[in-house]
């Protein structure tokens, strides 16, 4: 008997989809994000049975998608013993009420199942912190779905003149008691991760920060790159938590390569708002590289996707090196040479065989370039140490130990540039003229 229990707990939920298709969208459109919020609900762990659609010119108040529509929709899920009703689109509390009375069954839209994937892969304090502080400003204006017993209570004695406080009034209390506790505590957060981030400016290395839509390989990129061991699987937020790791480029540069939460369409913005903290690495990030899976037939709507995110959090205007990967997995190169004559600062890649990185780390170099002063430098041979140290921090152009001093043609990280003035080179035009 307790076999049993134990499998039965285990059954995925049976899951129903319902999208609408509004006047400004098209057929195909509303499919494809069906087909993507399938995804979400698989990944949460549920078994999607079937879905359904209805054109209209706007959401309905009541019932988001007309009552007609939804009873047939309720006939076919009673039909199929459908656990839960996902809608596509955020819902009302007044929505999901009276729909949940019309499928008699749980009802959540996209912002509730997308949450609940953050709650099941948020792994750090901070992730978990986020992720309750979404869910709790989710929940707050939709409290009334849960409570039935909404009647006022009498108050006690001294209180007796007037009503009390009802169950609902309670809740939201509690809950907003909560949201700014946990406001309070990412604010601490946020203040850990900005002493963390002048740390790392005190090295005086760039950051390069990926960013992309969700399942598009930045993860795999990340552990590619710098050997760093990110969770990475074939699955919709796969991570949450930023990472950030050291890569050593061929110009003898050291690059921060900072991994991300993926983006999505339909994003709601309180996400964007809860992981502000974490999306404070790409804000504050030198170089952005955007990864795009390739190989996705909806590629060039995610690409529009991901920078509307950045341009909510005021990071559109940064450099981005623009990364095409899963190259491995298409059969042919017109949809690469289509891709490349449409963006600028573009590398074909696949995060998965390494093809490309070295054209990959080659750009990266360049576009990091301008924060290198060049420099030329005569050095007595017999300064060894500020030698080899110029060999370790900076890039040697060009090298010349013949004559009484070395010479060098260099690239060097702002910081060492005071150390390296006194040693600077006399141009020709210098040299030939009379000294003052």
């Amino acid at each position: 008997m307790k076999a049993y229990i134990t499998t039965k707990r285990q059954a995925p939920e049976r899951v129903f989809l319902v999208g609408a298709e509004l006047k400004a969208q098209e057929a195909w459109q509303v499919r494809d994000s069906l087909d993507e919020l399938a995804e979400l609900a698989s990944t949460a762990g549920g078994e999607v049975v079937g879905d359904g659609t209805q054109r209209l010119e706007a959401p309905l108040p009541a019932t988001f998608i007309g009552s007609g529509k939804a009873e047939e929709f309720a006939k076919t899920c009673a039909a199929q013993k459908v656990d839960t009703v996902v809608f596509d689109d955020e819902l009302s509390g007044m929505q999901a009420r009276n729909l949940e009375a019309i499928f008699n069954c749980k009802v959540l839209d996209r912002t509730s199942l997308i949450l609940d994937i953050f709650a099941l892969r948020a792994r750090t304090r901070e992730g978990k912190l986020q992720v309750e502080l979404a869910q709790l400003e989710h929940l707050l204006p939709r409290l009334t779905r849960f409570w039935s017993h909404l009647s006022r209570q009498k108050g006690g004695i001294g209180m007796r003149g007037g009503e009390g406080e009802t169950q609902l009034e309670s809740d939201r209390r509690r809950v907003q008691e909560r949201i700014d506790k946990m406001k309070e505590e990412l604010e601490l957060v946020r203040r850990h991760r900005l002493t963390q981030r002048e740390g790392r400016q005190r090295s005086h290395w760039p950051l390069a920060s990926i960013v992309g839509y969700t399942n598009a390989g930045k993860s795999t990129l990340l552990n590619a790159l710098t050997g760093a061991r990110v969770l990475a699987e074939d699955r919709l937020f796969a991570t949450l938590d930023p990472t950030t790791r050291r890569l050593h480029l061929p110009d003898n540069q050291n690059v921060l390569m900072s991994d991300t939460v993926g983006f999505i369409r339909k994003l709601p913005h309180r996400l964007v708002e809860a992981f502000k903290a974490t999306l404070e690495e790409v804000v504050h990030a030198d170089l952005l590289l955007h990864v795009v899976d390739l190989s996705h037939p909806q590629a060039e709507e995610q690409i529009v996707a991901v920078n509307e995110v950045l341009e909510e959090i005021g990071a559109a205007q940064k450099p981005t090196l623009m990364v095409l990967n899963k190259v491995d997995k298409l059969l042919g190169d017109e949809l690469v040479t289509r891709f490349l004559s449409r963006f600028p600062n573009t590398v074909c890649i696949s995060a998965r065989t390494g093809a490309g990185f070295e054209e990959l780390k080659g750009e990266l170099g360049g576009m990091l370039r301008p924060m290198r002063q060049f420099m030329e430098l005569a050095i007595p041979h017999e300064a060894a140490a500020l030698i080899a140290r110029l060999h370790a921090m900076g890039q040697v152009l060009e090298k010349d130990y013949d004559g009484p001093v070395a010479r060098f043609k260099v690239r060097v990280p702002p910081h060492l540039v005071t150390e390296f003035t006194p040693f600077l080179a006399k141009t020709a035009e210098t040299e030939g003229k009379p000294q003052a």
